[in-house]
C-alpha cells in the first residue's frame, strides 16, 4: 500500500510503498479501516520531528487520527496516537478507538477539526471541576486554529460570555466573542482591566502574560486556568518559563491545571468522544485544505490553513 514514511535526516516524510497490515480476524479488539481522510495537525509535525514530548522513535509512517470506512462499509472516526500511522491506505487500530461519524458530519471536516477540537474540550470537560452554569471563559489565544474552535465549543457546553485575547485585533472583531482583549508588546503593558469575572480561562499562549493576568485578574469566585498550549515559546523559547509569586495563590481562589495526553488518556477522550463530533455538526465552514497523500513530500511545511490528506 502506499503511506508516507518519516527517514532520518529528512525534512518531509518521503510517499513510498510499504506492506499493507494483515486483516486482523474476527476475534481480534483490532479493525483494519481504509483511511479516508487524516490531518496534518502541529502535534502530527512535532511528534515526526522528535520533538514533542509524546514522541516515539518506533513510529515511522506519522499520523495521530482521521476518518476511515470499516470493511461494512461504516465510516468512523478513529485515534492512532499510541500506534501513529494515519498516514497510510489502510490502518489497524483497537476498536476501542474508533467512533461512528455522525450523519451528515464530512470526513474531511472530522479528519481537519477533531485534533484542534480536541485541545479544548478536554480542557473544559475533563480539567475543570463541575464548570458553573452559564460561566465565562477567556480564551489567550483565540485567533489561532484551536482557539478559535474553542468559541464555539465553549458555547456549546454552556459558555454564556466568551472574550477571546490575541494580538490581531482585527481577526478578534470578526469572531463571535462577547469582548476581545488586545496582547501587546510587551505582554506586560495588556490592558485586561475591562475583563470582570472569568470563571475559566484557557491559555493557548503561555509566559509571561500568563503573570501579568493573574496580577490583573478580580475575580469575584473561583478561576480555573487550564494551560494547553505555548504559542508564546514559538517568537521566544524563553517564553515558555513562568515565575509565579506566591500572593497570587494566596490572593484568590485559583486552581492551576494542564490539558494534554497525560493529564488525561485515551479513556477520557473516548468519554467524550461521541458529543464532540455532534457538536462539529453546529460550526461552520472551516478553512481546511486538502492534498492527495503523494503530495506530502512538498505540503508538509505549508503554512496557512490546515491541512488534510486523502489516500
Amino acid at each position: 500500500m502506499r503511506a508516507a514514511q518519516i527517514t532520518e535526516g529528512s525534512k518531509a516524510p518521503e510517499f513510498t510503498s510499504v506492506l499493507k497490515p494483515s486483516q486482523p480476524d474476527a476475534s481480534s479488539d483490532l479493525v483494519q479501516l481504509k483511511v479516508l481522510a487524516t490531518g496534518l495537525h502541529r502535534l502530527v509535525r512535532s511528534r515526526a520531528s522528535g520533538k514533542h514530548y509524546t514522541s516515539a522513535a518506533t513510529q515511522k509512517i506519522p499520523g495521530v487520527d482521521g476518518a476511515g470506512e470499516t470493511s461494512d462499509g461504516q465510516k468512523v472516526f478513529f485515534l492512532c496516537f499510541k500506534e501513529g500511522g494515519s498516514f497510510a491506505e489502510y490502518i489497524n487500530v483497537p476498536r476501542k478507538n474508533t467512533w461512528p461519524l455522525p450523519s451528515g458530519l464530512d470526513p474531511i471536516k472530522a479528519a481537519g477539526l477533531v485534533n484542534p477540537a480536541l485541545s479544548s474540550w478536554m480542557a473544559l470537560t475533563a480539567r475543570c471541576d463541575r464548570l458553573p452554569e452559564h460561566f465565562s471563559v477567556l480564551i489567550m489565544g483565540a485567533t489561532s486554529a484551536s482557539g478559535r474552535l474553542a468559541v464555539p465549543l465553549a458555547r456549546s457546553l454552556g459558555a454564556t460570555r466568551v472574550i477571546g485575547c490575541a494580538r490581531n485585533e482585527e481577526a478578534l472583531k470578526s469572531m463571535d466573542l462577547d469582548d476581545h482583549v488586545v496582547l501587546q508588546d510587551p505582554v506586560t503593558s495588556t490592558d485586561f482591566s475591562k475583563l470582570g469575572n472569568v470563571d475559566i480561562v484557557l491559555d493557548y499562549v503561555y509566559g509571561p502574560v500568563v503573570v501579568h493576568l493573574f496580577k490583573s485578574l478580580k475575580p469575584t469566585g473561583r478561576v480555573q486556568y487550564v494551560h494547553i498550549g505555548s504559542l508564546a515559546a514559538y517568537g521566544d523559547p524563553s517564553a515558555v518559563e513562568v515565575s509565579l509569586p506566591g500572593s497570587i495563590l494566596r490572593g484568590m481562589d485559583l486552581t492551576v491545571r494542564g490539558s494534554g495526553m497525560g493529564s488525561w488518556d485515551l479513556r477520557d477522550v473516548g468519554k467524550a468522544m461521541d458529543r464532540l463530533l455532534q457538536s462539529l455538526l453546529n460550526i461552520g465552514e472551516a478553512a481546511i485544505g486538502v492534498k492527495k497523500l503523494e503530495e506530502v513530500e512538498t505540503a508538509w511545511n505549508q503554512v496557512g490553513d490546515r491541512l488534510v490528506f486523502v489516500p
